[in-house]
Formats: structure tokens, sequence, C-alpha cells
């Protein structure tokens, strides 16, 4: 893996996310809805860029075509950055809660 690795926007995270199984476009927009509980919200736009993006990066590739619906499914390396950036947020999450004790 690229020591280059940055953090992923949420946007990215919830796309890659929902690619561990295959979806389109709008399932990807729906599922990240969903897992956000309305909070992440995803145009069009953003999807198909970061799709183009996240293909050149080899994070996702095309799994199926259904009519003019085309399906991506995440990589094994789109998976093992998935695991650095959830390490990552735990990194986040216990620092913060760390601090937070020691307030009370």
């Amino acid at each position: 893996m690229s020591d280059e690795y940055a953090p992923l926007t949420e946007g990215v995270y919830y796309i890659l996310l929902a690619l561990y199984e295959p979806r389109h476009g709008y399932g990807i927009m729906q599922f990240a809805d969903d897992m956000s509980r309305g909070r992440v919200k995803l145009g069009a736009g953003t999807i198909y860029g970061a799709i183009k993006s996240l293909q050149k990066k080899k994070w996702i590739v095309p799994y199926d075509e259904d009519g003019r619906k085309k399906e991506y499914i995440i990589t094994d390396l789109g998976k093992e950055i998935v695991k650095k950036e959830v390490e990552r947020l735990k990194e986040l999450y216990k620092n913060g809660q760390h601090l937070l004790s020691q307030e009370e």
C-alpha cells in the first residue's frame, strides 16, 4: 500500500463502504444516506467524480452492467484503505475520549 495514503473524505469513505457489495451510483447514494441516518447526502456529480478517481487508484472496479446502470465493487486494495481509515478513526476517537475523561 502506498505511503501516500491520506485521510479519506467522508463521502469517499461511505462510497467505499457501499461497494462491499455491487452497487450503481444511485444505490451508493441511498447507502450513504441510510447508513448516516440522512446526514450524508451524496450528489450525482460527487459520486461519478469519485468513482472515476477510485477506479484510477484501483480501489474499485466495474462489476457488471445492467442495461444503463454500471455497478462497481471494492477491490482488496480498497478494503485495505478502509481498514487503515477505520484504524485512524479509532485513534481519533480514543484520543478524544481520553481528553474528555480528564475534564470530568
